[in-house]
């Protein structure tokens, strides 16, 4: 599974990176081809040596040595997976905030694989709110955390903090590179982000979405090995979209347009977008200029992306939906998911705390339309998108 797999190691300052020792020497083991950095501090813990031994390539430490300089954008580019084992506070504080004071920050900062961390700390650290704010943010970025393991602490405590064992991780990057190939030969379009409906020049009627969601969708989908475009409405967010194909919409006529085109090619449909149901009716060619008495507007309805990819679903395309809901959730998702022809809604209720427009975490139910029903915790929107993609998969199979 992992011959052939080209996997960058990330060594922190933690007593736990004696571990990334047997990691390194179970990665060669298994046909991988590892490259190893360190952060200055780690060395106190484990000898480059031993690392440049073991993985049969000179160990990078110090950012303006030789060439590392370049290196840090070779290496990130170089990598199938960056696997930072261990994760000490230190440095996922560092990452959290997008700090760059070393080798292995630079690196993780420009790669463009996927990164996945093990963290390492103990039981006080490990549940400081900070710590918890910070690794939620890692996982927001899309970045994959092996949970801690509970045991004996270098401080002599016994709790919850221990980097997880060697044989763990490695377990983690085979299911990881499996997961990678699911969707391999697979077409995916995704819609994220509110539309724009315009009044006049200046103004315009829309809504509270970040795109933050479907995004999150969008990565996962290509993560897995699906071809995606992205169809993206004006959002206030700048996101790293590399892989996607992105097409930039505006209006829901345009979002309308443009999902309508991509699905025929498609075998997964994912609707995240927040699409305005209303337009106004007369769009005035100059500024609306304020008067004394009151004034109003005439809305009309705009096209309805959803239930259009409905009618034109073919049999083996997979289409999903989503119900953002503020009463009777579970009835109008249901109520959504039949008439407009869905194979899944994604309902979420503006009334679950941590769910909702804006917040980097998600609370969703999915319904299928056999019946089926998949109820999940509060998350973050990258987790959400993965426990999404793996319903999805599990449909595509059926």
């Amino acid at each position: 599974m992992l011959k052939g797999k080209k996997i960058l190691i990330g060594i922190t300052g933690s007593i736990a990176a004696y571990k990334s020792i047997l990691l390194v020497r179970q990665l060669v083991k298994a046909g991988a081809e590892v490259r190893v950095v360190m952060t200055p501090a780690s060395k106190d813990f484990v000898p480059p040596l031993t690392l440049s031994t073991l993985s049969r390539n000179a160990v990078l430490i110090d950012l303006f040595e030789e060439n590392s300089w370049s290196n840090h954008v070779m290496m990130g580019r170089w990598a199938d997976v960056m696997v930072i084992a261990p994760l000490s506070c230190n440095t996922l504080a560092k990452m959290a905030q997008g700090n760059c004071d070393n080798l292995l920050l630079a690196i993780y900062l420009s790669a463009t694989c996927p990164v996945l961390v093990a963290p390492a700390m103990d039981e006080d650290m490990w549940k400081h709110p900070s710590t918890k704010e910070n690794l939620d943010k890692l996982r927001s970025f899309g970045n994959l955390v092996i949970p801690v393991e509970s045991g004996d602490l270098a401080s002599g405590l016994v709790g919850e903090g221990r980097m997880a064992e060697p044989e763990t991780i490695v377990n983690h990057l085979e299911i990881f590179f499996t997961n990678k190939d699911q969707l391999k030969g697979r077409k995916a379009i995704v819609t994220a982000g509110p539309t724009q409906e315009p009044i006049d020049p200046v103004r315009f009627v829309s809504n509270h979405s970040s795109g933050k969601m479907g995004v999150a969708i969008a990565k996962e989908l290509h993560n897995r090995g699906a071809e995606v475009t992205l169809i993206l409405g004006p959002t206030g967010t700048a996101f790293e979209t590399n892989g996607l194909k992105l097409k930039k919409v505006k209006t829901a006529a345009e979002m309308f347009d443009a999902a309508t085109e991509a699905f025929a090619q498609a075998d997964i449909a994912v609707m995240a977008a927040a699409v305005a149901d209303y337009r106004p009716t007369d769009v005035q060619s100059q500024k609306i200029k304020k008067k004394d008495e009151d004034w109003s507007l005439e809305f009309t309805r705009t096209p309805d992306i959803l239930k259009k990819l409905g009618e034109m679903k073919r049999k083996g395309q997979v289409l999903v939906g989503f119900a953002l809901e503020t009463n009777n959730e579970k009835e109008n998702a249901l109520d959504k998911l039949k008439k407009k022809n869905a194979d899944m809604i994604v309902l979420n209720s503006m009334n679950d705390e941590g769910a909702g427009f804006g917040v980097d975490t998600n609370k969703i139910t999915i319904l299928s339309r056999d019946g089926k029903e998949w109820p999940f915790d509060t998350k973050s929107k990258s987790e959400v998108a993965r426990d999404i993609v793996d319903t999805i998969i599990s449909q595509l199979h059926v």
